[in-house]
Parts: C-alpha cells; sequence; structure tokens
C-alpha cells in the first residue's frame, strides 16, 4: 500500500514539474512542405510524434502477424484445414466402424488431404474398397499409405495380408507377411494372420512349424494353444494315417513320435492314435498302448477302441476286457467292446447279451446297428429291423416336425408320384 502510494506521489510532482515546464517556456516548432506549413508548441508536437510512432510500430506488428508466424492469418487457415481433415477423419471411422464402406472411403480420403499423418486415412481406406470389392483402388489407396510414411512398410503388410485372407488368398498371404514374420517379437500380429492363412490351407506342418512362436509371443492362450495342438497335430496323424496318401505303420508312428511329449499324452490325441494304428494294421501297438493307458486312468472310449484291436489271442483279449467289469459294470462303451470281442469268438450268445446291456445303459445308432447286424444273422429278422429303425432315427436326430398318416396305406401305388 504505501508503495503505491509513493509510486502515485511521484507520478503527481512528475505532471506538476512537466506541467511547470511547459508554462515557463511551451517552445515552438514549425515543419514547411512545399506550400504547406504547420506551426504548433514543441511539447504538443512531441505529443504528435510520439503518437505517430506507436502507430507506426502497431500497424508493422500488425503486417507481420497476417504475413507470417504461428499465429498469422495463413496459420489460421492451416489450423482451420486441420480441424477439417480431423473432422473428416472421425466421421470416416464411424462410418467404417458402421459398413458405410463408400462413404467411410470418400471422406478418409478426403481427411487424409490436410492431414499430417494420413496413413490411418489410406490403409482404412484400402479395407473400405476391399470391402467393395474393388481391388485396384485396395493396391492405390496402400500405395498412398506407403508413400504417406517412410516406416509403414509392415503395417501396410498386414494390412495387405487381411485384405487377402478375407479374398480367400491363403498363399499370397503368407508371401505377403514373411517380412513381418523375421521379426515376430516386434510383429506379434503377423503371427496370428499365418495362422489363419495355414488354417485356410489346412497346412498341418505349416502350422506346426508356428505353434512354438505362437506360445513365445502369447498370441493364443493356454485354451487356445491347447485346442489348436490338437487340431495341428490330430491332422498330421491323420494324413499320415490315410490310405489314400499312401498310409504306412511306420509313417504313423513317425509322425506320432514328432509330435511332443505333453501332446502325446493328451488323451484325445492317445484315442486318435490307437484307432489310426487299428485301421493301419497296428494291432499289436494298439493294443499295447491301449493297455498301458488304461492302467493309469479309464477312458471309455479308448475301451471302445480297445473292442475294435484284432488281437494274437483272442481268448486272452476277451478275458482281460471281462475282468474290467468288477470295477466297471455300469459302462456302455465296456459292454459294447465285449459284445464285439464276443461275436469275433463266435460266441453269439454271450455277443447278445452284451450288446444289449449297452443298449439299455445308453442307446446309440453305433449299438443299434450291432444288434441290427447281429440279430439279422440270427435269424430274428423283424427285431432286427427295429433296431436299424431306432439306429437310424438316432442318427438322423433333427429331422423337421411332419404330419404322420392316420393309418398305413395298403397299396403301395398309392406312394408313388403322379
Amino acid at each position: 500500500m504505501r508503495r503505491i502510494f509513493a509510486l502515485a506521489l511521484i507520478a503527481l510532482l512528475l505532471g506538476v514539474g512537466v506541467v511547470a515546464v511547459i508554462e515557463t517556456d511551451p517552445g515552438y516548432l514549425l515543419l514547411a512542405y512545399g506550400d504547406y506549413t504547420l506551426e504548433s508548441s514543441l511539447w504538443v508536437g512531441l505529443i504528435l510524434f510520439l503518437v505517430f510512432t506507436w502507430l507506426l510500430y502497431i500497424a508493422i506488428a500488425l503486417l507481420g502477424r497476417i504475413l507470417g508466424g504461428k499465429k498469422s492469418l495463413s496459420g489460421w487457415l492451416g489450423s482451420r484445414r486441420a480441424h477439417k481433415a480431423a473432422r473428416l477423419t472421425n466421421r470416416g471411422l464411424v462410418n467404417f466402424i458402421e459398413g458405410n464402406w463408400s462413404r467411410a472411403r470418400r471422406e478418409l480420403l478426403r481427411g487424409a488431404r490436410d492431414n499430417e499423418t494420413p496413413l490411418l486415412n489410406y490403409l482404412l481406406a484400402a479395407r473400405a474398397s476391399a470391402r467393395l470389392g474393388e481391388p485396384e483402388q485396395v493396391q492405390e489407396h496402400l500405395l498412398a499409405a506407403v508413400e504417406s510414411s517412410a516406416s509403414a512398410n509392415i503395417a501396410v503388410a498386414l494390412t495387405r495380408a487381411e485384405i487377402q485372407l478375407q479374398a480367400g488368398q491363403y498363399r499370397q498371404a503368407i508371401d505377403t507377411l514373411q517380412e513381418a514374420r523375421r521379426s515376430p517379437g516386434r510383429y506379434p500380429r503377423a503371427l496370428a494372420l499365418l495362422q489363419r492363412a495355414y488354417t485356410g490351407l489346412e497346412d498341418g506342418a505349416g502350422l506346426a512349424e508356428l505353434l512354438p512362436q505362437l506360445k513365445k509371443y502369447q498370441v493364443i492362450n493356454a485354451e487356445e494353444q491347447q485346442a489348436l495342438e490338437r487340431e495341428v497335430f490330430g491332422r498330421m496323424l491323420q494324413q499320415a494315417g490315410d490310405p489314400g496318401r499312401g498310409a504306412s505303420l511306420d509313417g504313423l508312428c513317425d509322425a506320432w513320435h514328432r509330435i511332443p511329449t505333453a501332446v502325446r499324452e493328451d488323451a484325445a490325441m492317445i484315442r486318435r492314435f490307437t484307432a489310426l494304428l487299428v485301421a493301419t494294421g497296428g494291432n499289436a501297438l494298439a493294443e499295447k498302448t491301449i493297455l498301458r493307458e488304461l492302467k493309469h486312468s479309464w477312458d471309455p472310449e479308448l475301451v471302445r477302441v480297445y473292442g475294435l484291436v484284432q488281437s494274437d489271442n483272442l481268448r486272452r483279449q476277451l478275458a482281460r476286457a471281462e475282468g474290467w467289469l468288477t470295477e466297471h459294470p455300469q459302462d456302455p462303451q465296456l459292454f459294447l467292446c465285449l459284445g464285439r470281442l464276443a461275436a469275433r469268438d463266435k460266441l453269439w450268445g454271450k455277443s447278445r447279451d452284451y450288446f444289449e446291456k449297452s443298449y439299455r445303459l445308453q442307446r446309440s445308432s453305433e449299438i443299434c446297428a450291432e444288434l441290427g447286424r447281429l440279430l439279422s444273422a440270427l435269424g430274428e429278422a423283424n427285431v432286427a429291423a427295429a433296431y436299424f429303425r431306432e439306429g437310424l432315427l438316432l442318427q438322423e436326430n433333427h429331422l423337421p416336425k411332419l404330419p404322420k398318416p392316420d393309418k398305413t396305406v395298403p397299396d403301395q401305388r398309392l406312394l408313388t408320384r403322379s
């Protein structure tokens, strides 16, 4: 407060002094130019000179702002164009998400003109063109994306690969992703796209080679990993045991041993392997594998496969399976296995008894077919036909509901089309 008072007092004293000087000697100023003259006191002329200087400074500063600088008119216009580009890009993104492909592409391309980073605009415009089925436009926009950013090669390659995958061009997608595949740690998205490509080609070998990287870089979770391993190595086993591919027992065993140990311990993989062993004539190895696994844990599906094994000692095989009844008296798959083994040993009554027990525990098209086949051979055609009919209905259990005739039509000609 005291400081303000002191400053005010000083200003007042200076003002009084200036007025006193002006009154004592106002001075005289004369300006002449041609026929024009300007007369004034010195102090008024000095004040006018200061005002003129100040106005000149403001004019020069204003002109400088208009012609250049971040806050100049040109900068303001540029800012307006940038805001417009951002607005168009946002609208394009919204339309892209909503599936309005043509509108999205148009607004994204308009927004790319004044966008300092138009890469995203061009990549999404390429995707929109792919949705519209315009491959030439796709290539044009991808080329523009490459030109817009020197470091965008991988991003463009990933986008191109996704578009190729959508079009079912799996082999081309794999070729496109080769550069990104060299650095899987930096580009895990490339691994996911390669997985889709190999799956589309049903290339089990390619997927098997890719699996370690998918796990290492956590592209898939544990559950997906287990499912993919089953699919990949299961397909590899299936191909090795396919008669149409020249399958052999040695080839099947080689394929089995190429599978990682952890996968070979999976129950579903063991079931598939033993079934393929039986199909390729490796009955001894199939029996040995099944018995070893059943010692560790009971598996009804493996027991079912055991009933398909052609053992060198059928009586011992049947006795071993009958020994399992003590601990598993209610297992329908075990009775199905026993029925088949008894039928192979021509014990028809025992086979029928086992099949009927399996049928009572769990009705299935498979057990109905076995009963129908056995009873038909035993001369019980009507009962066999009933089982065959039930098995067919169990197999085709998704038939639509249709009206039934009130009574049986005796004349078969009424059933023919007119």
